[in-house]
Protein backbone atom coordinates (compact mmCIF):
# COMPACT_ATOMS: atom_id res chain seq x y z
CA UNK A 1 0.00 0.00 0.00
CA UNK A 2 1.65 3.32 -1.05
CA UNK A 3 2.11 5.77 1.73
CA UNK A 4 2.81 9.61 1.10
CA UNK A 5 6.03 10.03 2.13
CA UNK A 6 5.77 13.96 3.29
CA UNK A 7 3.63 13.10 5.93
CA UNK A 8 6.09 10.71 7.46
CA UNK A 9 8.92 12.30 10.19
CA UNK A 10 12.05 13.40 7.87
CA UNK A 11 14.94 11.31 9.78
CA UNK A 12 17.50 8.74 8.97
CA UNK A 13 16.33 5.61 9.81
CA UNK A 14 15.97 2.21 8.72
CA UNK A 15 12.04 3.05 7.72
CA UNK A 16 13.54 5.04 5.33
CA UNK A 17 15.58 2.92 3.62
CA UNK A 18 12.74 0.66 2.07
CA UNK A 19 11.45 0.75 -0.81
CA UNK A 20 10.64 4.65 -2.29
CA UNK A 21 8.99 5.41 -5.69
CA UNK A 22 10.38 9.29 -6.38
CA UNK A 23 6.93 9.94 -8.80
CA UNK A 24 7.11 12.96 -11.16
CA UNK A 25 10.40 14.43 -10.98
CA UNK A 26 12.51 16.18 -13.80
CA UNK A 27 15.45 13.78 -13.98
CA UNK A 28 19.14 15.51 -15.05
CA UNK A 29 20.68 11.77 -14.60
CA UNK A 30 24.43 12.72 -14.64
CA UNK A 31 25.00 10.94 -18.07
CA UNK A 32 24.79 14.57 -19.69
CA UNK A 33 20.96 13.21 -21.33
CA UNK A 34 18.77 16.46 -21.51
CA UNK A 35 16.28 16.21 -18.35
CA UNK A 36 13.27 14.57 -18.92
CA UNK A 37 10.30 13.43 -16.49
CA UNK A 38 10.29 10.29 -14.80
CA UNK A 39 10.19 8.24 -11.85
CA UNK A 40 12.93 6.68 -10.05
CA UNK A 41 12.62 3.73 -7.71
CA UNK A 42 14.60 3.02 -4.96
CA UNK A 43 14.03 -0.50 -2.84
CA UNK A 44 17.50 -1.88 -0.47
CA UNK A 45 19.76 0.99 -1.14
CA UNK A 46 19.92 0.92 -4.61
CA UNK A 47 17.99 2.08 -8.02
CA UNK A 48 15.84 -0.71 -9.68
CA UNK A 49 14.34 1.39 -11.94
CA UNK A 50 13.73 4.46 -13.66
CA UNK A 51 11.16 5.14 -16.07
CA UNK A 52 7.41 6.59 -16.57
CA UNK A 53 4.31 5.87 -14.35
CA UNK A 54 6.55 2.77 -12.56
CA UNK A 55 4.24 0.69 -10.94
CA UNK A 56 5.14 0.39 -6.70
CA UNK A 57 2.63 -1.31 -4.76
CA UNK A 58 4.54 -2.00 -1.70
CA UNK A 59 6.46 1.42 -1.74
CA UNK A 60 6.17 4.66 -0.40
CA UNK A 61 5.99 7.55 -2.54
CA UNK A 62 6.89 11.43 -3.24
CA UNK A 63 5.29 13.50 -5.95
CA UNK A 64 8.62 15.40 -6.96
CA UNK A 65 6.69 17.38 -9.82
CA UNK A 66 7.71 20.98 -10.11
CA UNK A 67 11.45 19.48 -8.42
CA UNK A 68 14.65 18.46 -10.15
CA UNK A 69 16.26 15.08 -9.18
CA UNK A 70 20.05 14.57 -9.23
CA UNK A 71 22.36 11.84 -8.85
CA UNK A 72 24.41 12.79 -5.10
CA UNK A 73 27.21 15.08 -5.81
CA UNK A 74 30.89 15.07 -5.85
CA UNK A 75 33.55 17.23 -4.43
CA UNK A 76 37.14 15.79 -5.62
CA UNK A 77 39.17 18.20 -3.87
CA UNK A 78 38.45 19.20 0.14
CA UNK A 79 40.61 19.71 3.17
CA UNK A 80 37.58 17.95 5.66
CA UNK A 81 39.33 19.01 8.97
CA UNK A 82 40.42 22.50 7.62
CA UNK A 83 37.95 25.56 9.14
CA UNK A 84 37.17 27.42 6.40
CA UNK A 85 37.15 31.11 8.26
CA UNK A 86 39.85 32.37 10.12
CA UNK A 87 39.99 31.93 13.99
CA UNK A 88 37.70 29.35 14.37
CA UNK A 89 38.28 25.92 15.15
CA UNK A 90 38.50 22.21 12.62
CA UNK A 91 36.04 20.33 13.29
CA UNK A 92 35.34 17.04 11.11
CA UNK A 93 31.87 15.99 12.74
CA UNK A 94 30.86 19.37 11.40
CA UNK A 95 32.16 20.21 8.06
CA UNK A 96 31.20 16.33 7.02
CA UNK A 97 27.14 17.25 7.90
CA UNK A 98 27.62 20.25 5.71
CA UNK A 99 28.58 18.55 2.44
CA UNK A 100 25.32 16.27 3.22
CA UNK A 101 23.25 19.88 3.74
CA UNK A 102 24.59 20.80 0.82
CA UNK A 103 23.55 17.33 -1.79
CA UNK A 104 27.13 16.39 -2.20
CA UNK A 105 27.52 13.08 -0.95
CA UNK A 106 30.93 11.60 -2.15
CA UNK A 107 34.10 13.55 -0.77
CA UNK A 108 37.92 12.97 -1.77
CA UNK A 109 39.54 14.76 1.13
CA UNK A 110 43.45 15.57 0.49
CA UNK A 111 44.04 17.26 4.03
CA UNK A 112 44.73 14.43 6.41
CA UNK A 113 47.02 12.02 6.39
CA UNK A 114 47.13 8.17 7.12
CA UNK A 115 47.22 7.45 11.15
CA UNK A 116 43.67 9.13 10.50
CA UNK A 117 41.95 7.10 8.14
CA UNK A 118 41.12 4.31 10.60
CA UNK A 119 39.69 6.43 13.18
CA UNK A 120 37.87 8.78 10.76
CA UNK A 121 35.99 5.18 8.94
CA UNK A 122 35.30 3.98 12.53
CA UNK A 123 33.19 7.69 13.26
CA UNK A 124 31.66 7.81 9.70
CA UNK A 125 30.85 3.96 9.51
CA UNK A 126 28.87 3.66 13.70
CA UNK A 127 27.02 7.10 12.52
CA UNK A 128 28.70 9.08 15.44
CA UNK A 129 29.56 11.45 12.19
CA UNK A 130 26.95 11.59 9.87
CA UNK A 131 29.03 12.05 6.08
CA UNK A 132 29.27 11.85 2.51
CA UNK A 133 31.41 8.62 1.36
CA UNK A 134 34.70 9.72 1.82
CA UNK A 135 37.84 9.22 -0.44
CA UNK A 136 41.11 9.10 2.10
CA UNK A 137 43.98 10.77 0.60
CA UNK A 138 47.93 9.82 0.80
CA UNK A 139 49.98 12.90 0.29
CA UNK A 140 53.19 12.67 -1.85
CA UNK A 141 55.41 15.74 -3.36
CA UNK A 142 58.90 16.64 -3.73
CA UNK A 143 61.53 17.82 -1.83
CA UNK A 144 60.84 21.68 -0.72
CA UNK A 145 57.50 21.08 -2.70
CA UNK A 146 53.86 22.33 -1.79
CA UNK A 147 52.22 20.47 0.72
CA UNK A 148 55.33 21.05 3.29
CA UNK A 149 55.37 24.71 3.92
CA UNK A 150 52.16 24.05 6.26
CA UNK A 151 54.72 23.28 8.55
CA UNK A 152 53.87 19.25 8.80
CA UNK A 153 56.28 16.36 8.92
CA UNK A 154 56.73 14.10 6.64
CA UNK A 155 54.23 11.65 7.64
CA UNK A 156 51.85 14.25 6.80
CA UNK A 157 53.14 14.57 3.13
CA UNK A 158 56.13 12.47 1.95
CA UNK A 159 59.11 13.79 -0.08
CA UNK A 160 60.51 11.97 -2.84
CA UNK A 161 63.16 13.20 -5.62
CA UNK A 162 63.21 10.05 -7.79
CA UNK A 163 61.28 7.14 -9.33
CA UNK A 164 62.27 4.66 -6.72
CA UNK A 165 61.40 6.81 -4.18
CA UNK A 166 58.35 7.35 -5.32
CA UNK A 167 57.22 3.80 -5.48
CA UNK A 168 58.16 2.97 -2.16
CA UNK A 169 56.52 6.06 -0.99
CA UNK A 170 53.28 4.78 -2.57
CA UNK A 171 54.20 1.01 -1.28
CA UNK A 172 54.46 2.95 2.53
CA UNK A 173 51.23 4.59 1.78
CA UNK A 174 49.59 1.19 1.13
CA UNK A 175 49.79 0.32 4.87
CA UNK A 176 46.69 2.45 5.67
CA UNK A 177 44.61 1.62 2.65
CA UNK A 178 44.39 5.02 0.81
CA UNK A 179 41.38 5.53 -1.66
CA UNK A 180 43.45 8.05 -3.58
CA UNK A 181 47.24 9.22 -3.92
CA UNK A 182 47.00 13.24 -4.12
CA UNK A 183 50.87 14.36 -5.46
CA UNK A 184 51.99 18.03 -5.50
CA UNK A 185 53.94 18.04 -8.49
CA UNK A 186 53.71 21.54 -9.41
CA UNK A 187 55.96 24.26 -7.40
CA UNK A 188 54.21 27.58 -9.14
CA UNK A 189 53.05 30.40 -6.45
CA UNK A 190 50.71 31.93 -9.07
CA UNK A 191 53.66 34.59 -9.41
CA UNK A 192 53.10 36.58 -6.19
CA UNK A 193 56.42 34.58 -4.13
CA UNK A 194 59.34 32.50 -4.91
CA UNK A 195 58.50 28.93 -6.95
CA UNK A 196 58.55 26.12 -4.86
CA UNK A 197 60.01 23.16 -6.32
CA UNK A 198 58.16 20.60 -9.09
CA UNK A 199 58.20 16.90 -9.24
CA UNK A 200 60.08 15.26 -12.23
CA UNK A 201 57.74 13.11 -15.26
CA UNK A 202 59.83 9.94 -14.49
CA UNK A 203 59.63 10.49 -10.89
CA UNK A 204 55.22 11.28 -11.17
CA UNK A 205 55.14 8.51 -13.98
CA UNK A 206 56.36 5.93 -11.46
CA UNK A 207 54.44 7.06 -8.44
CA UNK A 208 50.79 6.88 -10.61
CA UNK A 209 52.12 3.28 -12.06
CA UNK A 210 52.54 1.86 -8.71
CA UNK A 211 49.28 3.32 -7.84
CA UNK A 212 47.02 2.01 -10.74
CA UNK A 213 48.73 -1.14 -9.82
CA UNK A 214 46.74 -1.12 -6.72
CA UNK A 215 43.53 0.17 -8.48
CA UNK A 216 43.95 3.80 -6.97
CA UNK A 217 43.26 6.78 -8.46
CA UNK A 218 46.35 9.61 -8.63
CA UNK A 219 45.18 13.57 -8.48
CA UNK A 220 47.93 16.43 -8.74
CA UNK A 221 48.34 19.63 -7.92
CA UNK A 222 48.75 21.36 -11.01
CA UNK A 223 48.90 25.34 -11.82
CA UNK A 224 50.72 25.87 -14.92
CA UNK A 225 50.22 24.64 -18.60
CA UNK A 226 53.94 22.97 -18.85
CA UNK A 227 53.27 21.04 -15.61
CA UNK A 228 49.85 20.18 -17.00
CA UNK A 229 51.60 18.51 -19.83
CA UNK A 230 53.72 16.83 -17.45
CA UNK A 231 51.30 15.12 -15.41
CA UNK A 232 49.16 14.47 -18.79
CA UNK A 233 52.24 12.58 -19.84
CA UNK A 234 52.66 10.77 -16.63
CA UNK A 235 49.24 9.55 -17.00
CA UNK A 236 47.89 11.08 -13.75
CA UNK A 237 44.15 10.34 -13.52
CA UNK A 238 42.67 14.12 -13.11
CA UNK A 239 44.93 17.60 -12.42
CA UNK A 240 42.84 19.02 -9.43
CA UNK A 241 43.38 22.60 -10.04
CA UNK A 242 43.01 25.65 -12.78
CA UNK A 243 46.08 25.66 -14.58
CA UNK A 244 46.28 29.72 -14.73
CA UNK A 245 49.45 31.31 -16.43
CA UNK A 246 48.65 31.17 -19.76
CA UNK A 247 46.16 30.27 -22.02
CA UNK A 248 46.20 26.59 -23.44
CA UNK A 249 47.87 25.03 -26.03
CA UNK A 250 46.87 21.95 -28.48
CA UNK A 251 49.58 20.08 -27.30
CA UNK A 252 48.21 20.03 -24.05
CA UNK A 253 45.10 19.25 -25.22
CA UNK A 254 46.77 16.24 -27.18
CA UNK A 255 48.35 14.96 -24.30
CA UNK A 256 45.06 15.02 -21.92
CA UNK A 257 43.54 12.71 -24.19
CA UNK A 258 46.37 11.01 -25.07
CA UNK A 259 46.63 10.12 -21.14
CA UNK A 260 42.85 9.88 -20.50
CA UNK A 261 43.43 12.91 -18.30
CA UNK A 262 40.12 15.14 -16.58
CA UNK A 263 40.44 18.31 -15.27
CA UNK A 264 39.38 20.39 -12.18
CA UNK A 265 39.75 23.77 -12.50
CA UNK A 266 38.83 24.05 -8.42
CA UNK A 267 37.53 27.83 -9.86
CA UNK A 268 35.68 28.45 -6.15
CA UNK A 269 39.09 28.62 -4.75
CA UNK A 270 40.44 31.62 -6.95
CA UNK A 271 37.26 33.57 -7.80
CA UNK A 272 37.85 36.99 -7.01
CA UNK A 273 35.00 37.99 -4.69
CA UNK A 274 33.51 39.65 -2.07
CA UNK A 275 32.21 37.43 1.05
CA UNK A 276 28.37 37.59 1.22
CA UNK A 277 26.29 35.23 3.66
CA UNK A 278 23.46 33.27 1.81
CA UNK A 279 20.43 31.05 3.54
CA UNK A 280 22.68 27.99 2.74
CA UNK A 281 26.19 29.51 4.04
CA UNK A 282 24.30 30.18 7.10
CA UNK A 283 23.38 26.77 7.89
CA UNK A 284 26.85 25.18 7.21
CA UNK A 285 28.59 27.26 8.67
CA UNK A 286 28.88 26.78 12.53
CA UNK A 287 28.54 29.65 15.34
CA UNK A 288 32.56 30.82 15.82
CA UNK A 289 32.49 30.76 11.95
CA UNK A 290 29.47 32.95 11.14
CA UNK A 291 30.18 35.67 13.74
CA UNK A 292 33.55 35.48 12.49
CA UNK A 293 32.48 35.82 8.76
CA UNK A 294 30.09 38.40 10.17
CA UNK A 295 32.35 40.72 11.48
CA UNK A 296 35.24 41.10 8.90
CA UNK A 297 34.97 44.25 6.71
CA UNK A 298 34.69 43.51 2.83
CA UNK A 299 38.05 41.45 1.48
CA UNK A 300 40.55 44.37 -0.45
CA UNK A 301 39.52 45.03 -4.33
CA UNK A 302 41.23 41.55 -5.75
CA UNK A 303 44.28 42.73 -7.22
CA UNK A 304 44.83 43.12 -10.85
CA UNK A 305 47.06 39.77 -11.12
CA UNK A 306 44.58 37.68 -9.65
CA UNK A 307 41.92 38.79 -12.29
CA UNK A 308 43.98 38.33 -14.67
CA UNK A 309 44.88 34.89 -13.55
CA UNK A 310 41.14 33.89 -13.08
CA UNK A 311 40.44 34.90 -16.49
CA UNK A 312 42.90 32.44 -18.22
CA UNK A 313 41.72 29.97 -15.80
CA UNK A 314 37.61 30.86 -16.46
CA UNK A 315 39.16 30.72 -20.67
CA UNK A 316 40.89 27.88 -20.27
CA UNK A 317 38.18 25.85 -18.49
CA UNK A 318 35.71 26.55 -21.61
CA UNK A 319 38.80 25.09 -24.06
CA UNK A 320 38.97 22.62 -22.20
CA UNK A 321 35.45 21.54 -22.34
CA UNK A 322 35.34 22.19 -26.04
CA UNK A 323 38.04 19.70 -26.69
CA UNK A 324 36.60 17.05 -25.04
CA UNK A 325 38.46 17.05 -21.62
CA UNK A 326 36.24 15.56 -19.05
CA UNK A 327 35.79 18.08 -16.36
CA UNK A 328 34.90 17.55 -13.08
CA UNK A 329 34.60 19.21 -9.78
CA UNK A 330 36.79 20.38 -7.16
CA UNK A 331 36.72 23.05 -4.74
CA UNK A 332 39.76 23.22 -1.84
CA UNK A 333 37.26 23.25 -0.09
CA UNK A 334 38.79 24.44 3.87
CA UNK A 335 40.58 26.67 2.28
CA UNK A 336 39.95 30.32 4.30
CA UNK A 337 36.76 31.65 2.11
CA UNK A 338 36.24 28.13 0.29
CA UNK A 339 33.33 27.13 2.60
CA UNK A 340 32.74 22.85 2.91
CA UNK A 341 29.70 21.73 0.99
CA UNK A 342 28.69 25.35 -0.12
CA UNK A 343 31.47 25.66 -2.26
CA UNK A 344 30.82 22.51 -4.34
CA UNK A 345 27.84 24.48 -5.22
CA UNK A 346 29.48 27.59 -6.33
CA UNK A 347 31.80 25.83 -8.24
CA UNK A 348 28.78 23.95 -10.60
CA UNK A 349 27.96 27.38 -10.69
CA UNK A 350 31.06 28.40 -12.00
CA UNK A 351 31.31 25.63 -14.56
CA UNK A 352 28.10 26.71 -16.09
CA UNK A 353 29.20 30.21 -15.89
CA UNK A 354 32.13 29.18 -17.88
CA UNK A 355 30.50 28.19 -20.53
CA UNK A 356 29.45 24.88 -19.77
CA UNK A 357 25.58 24.29 -19.78
CA UNK A 358 23.67 23.84 -16.53
CA UNK A 359 23.15 19.82 -17.40
CA UNK A 360 27.11 19.31 -18.35
CA UNK A 361 28.12 21.13 -15.12
CA UNK A 362 26.03 18.75 -13.03
CA UNK A 363 27.45 15.78 -15.05
CA UNK A 364 31.22 17.06 -14.20
CA UNK A 365 29.73 17.10 -10.67
CA UNK A 366 28.45 13.46 -10.87
CA UNK A 367 29.56 10.73 -13.42
CA UNK A 368 32.45 12.12 -14.55
CA UNK A 369 33.62 12.87 -10.89
CA UNK A 370 33.20 9.01 -9.93
CA UNK A 371 34.89 7.66 -13.05
CA UNK A 372 38.23 9.72 -12.27
CA UNK A 373 37.10 7.78 -8.20
CA UNK A 374 36.66 4.45 -10.30
CA UNK A 375 33.63 4.07 -8.60
CA UNK A 376 30.82 4.97 -12.14
CA UNK A 377 29.74 1.52 -12.02
CA UNK A 378 28.09 2.20 -8.26
CA UNK A 379 27.73 5.85 -8.46
CA UNK A 380 27.30 8.99 -10.57
CA UNK A 381 24.27 9.08 -12.36
CA UNK A 382 20.66 8.12 -12.08
CA UNK A 383 20.59 4.42 -13.39
CA UNK A 384 19.14 0.79 -12.62
CA UNK A 385 21.31 -1.38 -10.55
CA UNK A 386 23.20 1.82 -8.84
CA UNK A 387 23.39 3.47 -5.56
CA UNK A 388 20.19 5.53 -4.60
CA UNK A 389 22.63 8.84 -3.97
CA UNK A 390 20.14 11.02 -4.81
CA UNK A 391 19.75 15.06 -4.26
CA UNK A 392 16.17 17.00 -4.62
CA UNK A 393 16.27 20.41 -5.72
CA UNK A 394 13.63 23.06 -5.33
CA UNK A 395 13.44 24.07 -8.35
CA UNK A 396 15.12 23.64 -12.52
CA UNK A 397 18.54 23.92 -12.36
CA UNK A 398 18.95 23.09 -15.90
CA UNK A 399 16.86 26.48 -16.37
CA UNK A 400 18.52 28.73 -14.00
CA UNK A 401 21.72 26.72 -12.60
CA UNK A 402 21.32 29.11 -9.28
CA UNK A 403 18.68 26.65 -8.59
CA UNK A 404 21.34 24.33 -7.92
CA UNK A 405 21.76 25.98 -3.77
CA UNK A 406 17.94 24.95 -3.55
CA UNK A 407 18.48 21.48 -2.06
CA UNK A 408 15.42 19.63 -0.66
CA UNK A 409 16.02 16.20 0.33
CA UNK A 410 19.06 13.91 0.07
CA UNK A 411 19.09 10.15 -0.12
CA UNK A 412 22.48 8.69 0.45
CA UNK A 413 22.17 4.56 -0.09
CA UNK A 414 18.41 5.26 -0.35
CA UNK A 415 18.23 6.73 3.78
CA UNK A 416 16.81 9.92 3.39
CA UNK A 417 19.47 12.34 5.51
CA UNK A 418 17.24 14.70 8.22
CA UNK A 419 18.53 18.28 6.88
CA UNK A 420 16.93 19.87 9.82
CA UNK A 421 19.00 17.58 12.27
CA UNK A 422 21.70 18.33 10.21
CA UNK A 423 21.73 22.06 10.22
CA UNK A 424 20.57 22.21 14.15
CA UNK A 425 24.11 20.09 14.93
CA UNK A 426 26.11 22.10 12.66
CA UNK A 427 24.71 25.28 14.75
CA UNK A 428 25.64 23.90 18.32
CA UNK A 429 28.22 26.04 19.57
CA UNK A 430 31.33 23.92 20.42
CA UNK A 431 32.98 21.42 18.50
CA UNK A 432 31.16 18.11 17.66
CA UNK A 433 30.93 15.90 21.08
CA UNK A 434 34.05 12.64 20.97
CA UNK A 435 33.57 10.34 24.02
CA UNK A 436 36.79 10.81 25.86
CA UNK A 437 38.55 8.28 27.76
CA UNK A 438 40.26 8.30 30.65
CA UNK A 439 44.03 9.22 30.32
CA UNK A 440 46.58 5.72 31.43
CA UNK A 441 48.99 5.50 33.84
CA UNK A 442 51.57 5.31 30.92
CA UNK A 443 51.62 7.09 27.74
CA UNK A 444 54.42 5.95 26.06
CA UNK A 445 58.19 4.20 27.47
CA UNK A 446 59.48 4.28 23.59
CA UNK A 447 60.08 0.02 24.51
CA UNK A 448 57.47 -1.40 22.17
CA UNK A 449 59.37 -2.48 19.06
CA UNK A 450 57.40 -1.15 16.36
CA UNK A 451 58.24 1.99 17.21
CA UNK A 452 54.16 2.88 17.99
CA UNK A 453 53.51 4.47 21.33
CA UNK A 454 51.69 3.04 24.34
CA UNK A 455 48.73 4.33 23.35
CA UNK A 456 48.98 2.65 19.93
CA UNK A 457 49.57 5.92 17.98
CA UNK A 458 52.59 7.55 16.04
CA UNK A 459 55.03 10.07 17.11
CA UNK A 460 55.01 13.22 14.33
CA UNK A 461 56.75 16.24 14.08
CA UNK A 462 55.93 19.66 12.98
CA UNK A 463 57.19 22.69 12.36
CA UNK A 464 56.39 26.81 12.25
CA UNK A 465 55.29 26.48 8.63
CA UNK A 466 56.42 28.55 5.29
CA UNK A 467 59.11 27.71 3.04
CA UNK A 468 61.55 27.81 5.51
CA UNK A 469 61.27 25.03 7.19
CA UNK A 470 63.32 23.48 11.12
CA UNK A 471 63.39 20.00 10.17
CA UNK A 472 64.11 17.17 12.98
CA UNK A 473 64.76 13.51 12.96
CA UNK A 474 63.90 11.25 15.75
CA UNK A 475 63.86 7.57 16.61
CA UNK A 476 64.14 5.14 19.36
CA UNK A 477 67.88 4.76 20.81
CA UNK A 478 68.64 1.96 23.67
CA UNK A 479 69.45 3.23 27.23
CA UNK A 480 70.23 0.04 28.73
CA UNK A 481 69.18 -3.76 27.62
CA UNK A 482 65.61 -3.38 26.49
CA UNK A 483 65.22 0.12 27.70
CA UNK A 484 64.46 2.94 24.79
CA UNK A 485 64.11 6.28 24.57
CA UNK A 486 62.85 8.79 22.12
CA UNK A 487 66.04 10.75 20.92
CA UNK A 488 65.15 14.01 18.64
CA UNK A 489 67.91 16.32 16.75
CA UNK A 490 66.72 19.32 14.95
CA UNK A 491 67.98 22.09 12.78
CA UNK A 492 66.39 25.45 13.17
CA UNK A 493 65.19 27.20 10.14
CA UNK A 494 66.19 31.05 9.11
CA UNK A 495 62.74 32.05 9.34
CA UNK A 496 61.73 34.42 12.04
CA UNK A 497 60.13 32.20 14.85
CA UNK A 498 61.89 28.54 14.30
CA UNK A 499 59.98 25.83 15.88
CA UNK A 500 59.98 22.36 16.28
CA UNK A 501 57.12 20.50 17.51
CA UNK A 502 57.40 16.23 18.66
CA UNK A 503 53.95 15.27 19.47
CA UNK A 504 52.44 11.98 20.63
CA UNK A 505 48.48 12.17 19.27
CA UNK A 506 46.80 10.48 22.15
CA UNK A 507 45.08 8.29 20.40
CA UNK A 508 45.61 7.09 16.93
CA UNK A 509 45.18 10.34 14.52
CA UNK A 510 44.57 12.68 17.30
CA UNK A 511 41.20 13.39 16.80
CA UNK A 512 38.98 11.24 19.93
CA UNK A 513 40.00 13.23 23.15
CA UNK A 514 41.64 11.46 26.39
CA UNK A 515 40.35 13.16 29.56
CA UNK A 516 43.02 14.01 31.93
CA UNK A 517 40.49 16.05 34.78
CA UNK A 518 40.81 13.28 37.37
CA UNK A 519 44.91 13.42 37.01
CA UNK A 520 47.08 15.78 38.93
CA UNK A 521 50.62 16.02 37.10
CA UNK A 522 52.58 14.42 33.81
CA UNK A 523 55.58 13.27 34.38
CA UNK A 524 58.56 12.16 32.22
CA UNK A 525 62.01 11.60 32.17
CA UNK A 526 64.88 13.97 29.57
CA UNK A 527 67.86 15.69 29.13
CA UNK A 528 68.79 18.34 26.55
CA UNK A 529 70.92 20.78 25.79
CA UNK A 530 70.11 22.99 29.15
CA UNK A 531 68.10 25.64 27.53
CA UNK A 532 64.24 25.69 27.97
CA UNK A 533 61.64 23.65 26.26
CA UNK A 534 58.22 23.81 26.42
CA UNK A 535 55.07 21.09 27.33
CA UNK A 536 51.99 21.75 26.13
CA UNK A 537 48.66 19.92 25.63
CA UNK A 538 46.42 20.74 23.09
CA UNK A 539 42.41 20.29 23.25
CA UNK A 540 39.50 20.29 21.10
CA UNK A 541 38.00 23.46 22.94
CA UNK A 542 41.15 25.35 23.27
CA UNK A 543 42.74 26.91 19.65
CA UNK A 544 45.89 27.84 22.12
CA UNK A 545 47.61 25.70 24.16
CA UNK A 546 49.10 26.45 27.70
CA UNK A 547 52.73 26.08 27.40
CA UNK A 548 54.92 24.72 30.43
CA UNK A 549 58.52 25.46 29.96
CA UNK A 550 61.13 22.91 31.58
CA UNK A 551 65.04 22.73 31.62
CA UNK A 552 67.05 19.54 30.83
CA UNK A 553 70.77 19.66 30.81
CA UNK A 554 72.84 16.38 29.70
CA UNK A 555 72.02 14.11 32.34
CA UNK A 556 68.83 12.32 32.57
CA UNK A 557 66.06 14.45 35.22
CA UNK A 558 62.71 12.86 35.62
CA UNK A 559 60.30 16.45 35.34
CA UNK A 560 56.89 16.47 37.09
CA UNK A 561 54.78 19.16 35.50
CA UNK A 562 51.23 20.41 37.57
CA UNK A 563 48.48 19.69 34.96
CA UNK A 564 47.34 22.84 36.35
CA UNK A 565 50.47 24.84 34.40
CA UNK A 566 49.18 23.27 31.41
CA UNK A 567 46.02 24.86 31.30
CA UNK A 568 43.97 21.95 32.93
CA UNK A 569 41.30 20.28 34.13
CA UNK A 570 41.88 18.97 30.74
CA UNK A 571 38.93 16.56 29.28
CA UNK A 572 39.33 16.82 25.88
CA UNK A 573 43.18 16.70 25.56
CA UNK A 574 43.87 15.22 21.85
CA UNK A 575 48.09 15.90 21.72
CA UNK A 576 51.19 15.80 24.02
CA UNK A 577 53.17 18.49 22.24
CA UNK A 578 57.20 18.86 22.82
CA UNK A 579 58.31 22.05 22.06
CA UNK A 580 61.94 23.34 20.84
CA UNK A 581 61.84 26.55 19.92
CA UNK A 582 66.15 28.54 19.41
CA UNK A 583 67.49 31.11 17.17
CA UNK A 584 67.60 30.52 13.26
CA UNK A 585 70.10 28.35 11.90
CA UNK A 586 70.61 26.30 15.24
CA UNK A 587 70.70 22.96 15.41
CA UNK A 588 69.77 21.22 19.15
CA UNK A 589 68.63 17.86 20.75
CA UNK A 590 66.43 16.25 22.85
CA UNK A 591 66.05 13.04 24.86
CA UNK A 592 63.25 12.13 26.56
CA UNK A 593 61.20 8.62 27.79
CA UNK A 594 58.72 7.17 30.39
CA UNK A 595 55.97 9.08 29.57
CA UNK A 596 53.27 9.19 32.75
CA UNK A 597 50.37 9.82 34.00
CA UNK A 598 50.22 11.00 37.72
CA UNK A 599 46.82 11.31 40.46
Amino acid sequence: MKRNLFSLLLCASPLLAQSLLIQNATLIDGTGAPPRLADVLISNGRIVAVGLNLPAPNSLSLNARGKTLVPGLFDLHTHVQSASVGGSGQDWGKNLKAYLLSGVTSVADFGTYGETFSTVRRLTASGAWPAPRLHLASRITSPGGHGLEIGRGEIFTQEVLTAREGRAAVRRALAYKPDVIKVFSDGWRYGTAADLTSMEEGTLRAIVEEAHKSGLPVLTHTVTVDKGKLAADAGVDAIMHGMQDRPFDDQLIAKMKAGHTAYGPTSAVYEPRVPALDALLEKVLDPASLLSLKGRPAFVKPSPLRIRKYEFLTNNTKALFDAGIPLVTGTDAGITGTHHGWATLREITLLAQSGLSPVQAIKAATLNAARVLRVDKDRGSIEPGKLADLVLIDGAPHQNIADINKIHRVWLGGVEQNLVTLAQAIAVPGPTPLAAIPAPALLDDFDRVDGRSRLDSRWINTYEGGPDLSRALFQRIARSSGNYALSIQAQMSESSKPRVHITLPLRPGGIEPMDFSGSKYLEFEARGDGLAYDLLLPTRAKREATAAPFTPGPSWKKFKIPLVALGCPCADATALTFQLARPAGVRTWFELDNIRVTR
